[in-house]
């Protein structure tokens, strides 16, 4: 169990063996700043793909700690997202991150039947979060990437979550599937799709985690409000991941945390051959650095 992002972080540099990011579109100060940071703190080794003249350029005026990094030179963007993907497949690097760039001619090149990262498997957004109050990291998926996702979605959903938790050393994650109540509502088809979720995990459907649903918010984050309402589960009051019923719902519960609750986030995209970190230029350096923490712990 990780309580907080700096123990995430020190879990990553006791690491002997450092993950490579590949950032895409590097000829970018603000992505580069983040980056360099990682690699000051033993986090990551870089490899650069973009500009490279612009690239040694910002690394010279800022006096980045990235001399020694792998650079790939390109100057259009499809190129250096086909580059930054090849990578990938060839083992010379561990996750993605998107620099200065589109995000969908990212995606573009990692969805690519013949030469991409698609594994056949939903890709999803996978939002780790430090919620003032809770006890430890908290997971909320999926909150950017499938607007009203099916049973068998979000049967993927939640395992690209367990599975990045699998590989952070996360052993049986404990999932609540949140609906608006904790007793089924036939009316309600989040609430249909949770009991059956459970219902899955139960039957070995779904593997290496313990699916809780329906289940309330209060009651997936509150022991005891869960003693309060008489339920009893090991997912009460213990949540390590939050599945959502829809795309909104999960940026609501997100935004709400860091704008009005002081939480803190981060997050990557799931469910290819490897993590992607997808930070906007609005990020703040907090947000990026831990990000590509984040990957570097959930990569394989």
């Amino acid at each position: 169990m990780l309580r907080n992002f700096a123990e995430m972080a020190e879990m990553v540099r006791s690491n002997p063996v450092k993950k490579r990011i590949v950032l895409a579109c590097a000829h970018d100060e603000h992505s580069l700043e983040a980056v360099n940071e990682a690699v000051k703190e033993g986090i990551v080794e870089a490899v650069l793909v973009g500009k490279e003249d612009m690239i040694r350029e910002i690394i010279k005026e800022h006096g980045l700690a990235l001399e020694d990094a792998t650079i790939y030179n390109a100057d259009d963007d499809v190129e250096i997202a086909k580059i930054a993907v090849r990578l990938i497949n060839e083992g010379k690097g561990d996750f993605l991150m998107k620099g200065k760039m589109q995000t969908s001619d990212l995606l573009k090149q990692v969805v690519n039947k013949e030469t991409g990262l698609n594994m056949g498997k939903v890709m999803s957004h996978v939002g780790l979060f430090e919620v003032p109050n809770y006890h430890k990291l908290v997971v909320l998926t999926d909150g950017g990437m499938l607007l009203h996702p099916t049973l068998e979605q979000k049967a993927q959903i939640v395992e690209n979550a367990v599975g990045a938790l699998n590989n952070m050393g996360y052993e049986n994650p404990k999932v609540a599937a949140l609906c608006a109540a904790e007793k089924l509502n036939e009316k309600a088809p989040e609430s249909v799709d949770a009991a059956a979720l459970k219902e899955m995990n139960e039957k070995g459907e779904i593997k290496d985690c313990v699916i809780e649903g329906p289940i309330s918010y209060d009651i997936a984050l509150s022991k005891e409000i869960a003693d309060f309402k008489g339920f009893e589960s090991p997912v009460a009051g213990d949540a390590d991941v939050l599945l959502v019923p829809d795309m909104a719902a999960g940026n609501f519960i997100g935004k709400s945390w860091v704008i009005q609750g002081g939480g803190r986030m981060t997050g990557l995209v799931v469910g290819a051959k490897a993590p992607i970190v997808l930070t906007s230029r609005g990020s703040g350096a907090d947000e990026k650095f831990y990000s590509i923490v984040f990957a570097a712990a959930a990569s394989k």
